[in-house]
């Protein structure tokens, strides 16, 4: 077996791992990432590649922020574009009672600061999306929202981490974890770490491994799926989604309609296996093919599904533990944190590096679970 020394060792390759990979090595720190597939095998590369500030939980709007500007400017982060597009975000109404849905929603945004979230009129609506039903009403509209491609932004987190000088083990687990004079004991599948700071970015795991540092946290892995068509005329720019119904929808560069909105598959969580419900999948197609009926009867070519770890109350788990010293978390993000994976990444490098964060995440804390 090996023995290695890190200042911070951190669970969880995904995304998020690798962001926060990524800013430590950019401050100096000695890092290493424990993976125990490939990052992006679970959630972070399978997802729809939402980047929205669209419909955020009022909590996690400040970072939704902060990470819209650096999307923006990802290139220049990560050296690749990640495929990210500003096309916008929409949420359409269906009926009036959508419409006062949504109104309600964008004065809430608004009563906290904010007016990226605009109503837009029937009219509006159609410039933006000509093919959209007759019958829809109006919408909730957030321009600079976009897309991007998830997979190749996950491997590009990666890549940049690595050649900063983060060193990733994959291919291993991590079996246990104790401390020592030394800091922090990491046993994995191949060896031993010792290290000073240990960052819980397990995912759909998180609540095993936060429960290692005492450390109780409300997870459920959740298999969401996503589904994919042949090639169609372009006809659609923005990604849309129902103010009533789930539906996450957008046609990519290529052509093809990426077709989710959190309908749920099948999760195995021991032995690392998500899998899509036929059933589900026909909603999503019918969903779909309502609202926009001139692709009624384009064919799927195929769908899939990733593990993700939704906390019960839907935002996730950011900020120190409260049990064990030098010990952080990131995890939970509920299928809503591919737009945030670059600002996470900085603040907890913040939190680590200067004993502080400069956005607000009280409202992450373990504690609120209270349940030891």
């Amino acid at each position: 077996m090996t023995m290695e020394k890190a200042d911070v060792v951190i669970i969880g390759g995904g995304l998020l791992g690798c962001s926060i990979a990524l800013h430590l090595a950019m401050r100096g720190r000695n890092v290493t990432v424990i993976e125990s597939h490939r990052p992006g095998r679970f959630a972070s590369g399978v997802n729809a590649g939402g980047v929205r500030r669209l419909g955020r939980h009022l909590d996690k709007i400040p970072l939704a922020q902060a990470s819209n500007e650096m999307w923006h400017d990802i290139k220049s982060l990560v050296d690749d574009d990640c495929e990210f597009h500003a096309v916008g975000q929409l949420k359409i109404a269906e009926s009036d009672e959508d419409m006062a849905k949504l109104e309600a929603r964008a004065r809430d945004v608004k009563n906290v600061g904010y007016d990226h979230e605009q109503i837009i009129s029937r009219e509006k609506l159609r410039e933006i999306a000509p093919d959209v039903h007759p019958r829809a009403v109006g919408g909730l509209w957030c321009a600079g929202d976009g897309a991007a491609n998830p997979m190749r932004t996950t491997e590009a987190f990666h890549r940049k981490a690595k050649s900063l000088g983060a060193r990733f083990r994959l291919g291993e687990k991590v079996i246990g974890v104790s401390r020592t004079s030394d800091g922090w004991e990491v046993e994995t599948s191949d060896g031993k770490i010792i290290a000073n700071v240990v960052v819980n970015c397990a995912g759909a795991w998180g609540d095993t491994v936060a429960s290692w540092f005492g450390d109780r946290v409300l997870l459920e892995a959740r298999a969401l799926t996503m589904m994919v068509t042949e090639r169609v005329r372009p006809f659609l720019r923005p990604v849309c989604g129902l103010a009533s119904r789930k539906l996450s929808f957008k046609q990519t560069e290529e052509g093809t309609l990426l077709i989710g909105g959190a309908h749920l598959g099948y999760a195995d969580r021991d032995h690392g296996i998500a899998e899509p419900d036929p059933l589900k999948m026909a909603i999503s197609a019918a969903t779909v093919s309502d609202i926009f009926p001139l692709i009624k009867h384009v064919r799927v070519a195929r769908s899939w599904a990733g593990l993700e770890g939704v906390t019960s109350d839907g935002i996730p788990v950011i900020g120190p533990s409260q049990s064990s010293e030098n010990v952080y978390h990131a995890f939970g993000f509920s299928a809503h944190g591919f737009q945030l994976g670059p600002v996470v990444g900085r603040l907890m490098a913040e939190l680590i590096c200067d004993g502080r964060s400069n956005l607000p995440i009280e409202p992450f804390s373990p504690k609120r679970f209270n349940l030891s």
